[in-house]
């Protein structure tokens, strides 16, 4: 599959002519990245991971758009869109389902801890066609399968950069590129990069930096 990277969290994927997007977010070129989709994955109800008028606008000009997100994600979308909610499916974690000619599986289940006095959100983490996994906000390791693909958050208000490398430690995927990079700059990417890919690789993780609108295949 072809897989792109908009600016921060956002991940479009294409296959056999259709469309996958996972966290079209309002620091994500999302208009562009949900350009001719047919299905949306939401890890979380946080603005950087779903820009609600830009999928809205978009559930609204395209009737065969689907979305995928948890409950409360779901609920604030379908009070948006009168008729629409035959589209907007609730996930939980442990789930399997398809998307778009995609299989997805869910994993998870609450965003990491930011501080004790800010709520805990629900989180989802997607696996797709058992190869790309999106975490979302969370650094859970999905349990039970190999994943070949890593998306890592390299920085957010709620890790530390020994978390991060920690986590492509314990996913130990053949390959890993970078989300989440939003609230970095040029200097603090270069740390935290240099870090995971030095010591993801004792453990046979290959990290690469994409740059937002860049595509690879995997």
């Amino acid at each position: 599959m072809k897989l792109t990277k908009y600016t921060h969290a956002c991940i479009r994927l294409e296959k056999d002519g259709r469309v996958l997007v996972l966290d079209p977010g309002n620091f994500s070129e999302s208009e562009e990245a949900l350009r001719g989709a047919e299905s949306v994955l939401v890890t979380h109800e946080h603005a950087d991971h779903i820009d609600v008028p830009v999928v809205v606008q978009a559930l609204e000009e395209n009737t065969d758009l689907a979305v995928y997100a948890p409950a409360g994600v779901a609920a604030q979308l379908q009070e948006k869109l009168d008729g629409a909610g035959a589209r907007i499916h609730s996930v939980n974690p442990g789930s399997h389902f398809e998307a778009a000619g995609f299989t997805v599986r869910s994993f998870g289940g609450q965003h990491a801890l930011i501080h004790p006095q800010i709520p805990v959100v629900a989180n989802i983490g997607y696996l797709i066609d058992d190869n790309v996994y999106h975490p979302g906000d969370s650094f859970v390791v999905p349990d039970g399968i190999s994943v070949s693909t890593l998306l890592v958050p390299l920085h957010a208000p709620w890790s530390k950069s020994a978390e991060v490398v920690d986590f492509v430690i314990g996913v130990r995927a053949p390959r890993a590129f970078q989300i989440h990079d939003g609230l970095l700059n040029d200097n603090g990417l270069k740390i935290v990069e240099g870090h995971v890919q030095r010591i993801g690789a004792k453990y046979g993780t290959q990290y690469s930096h994409l740059s937002p609108r860049e595509s690879v295949e995997v």
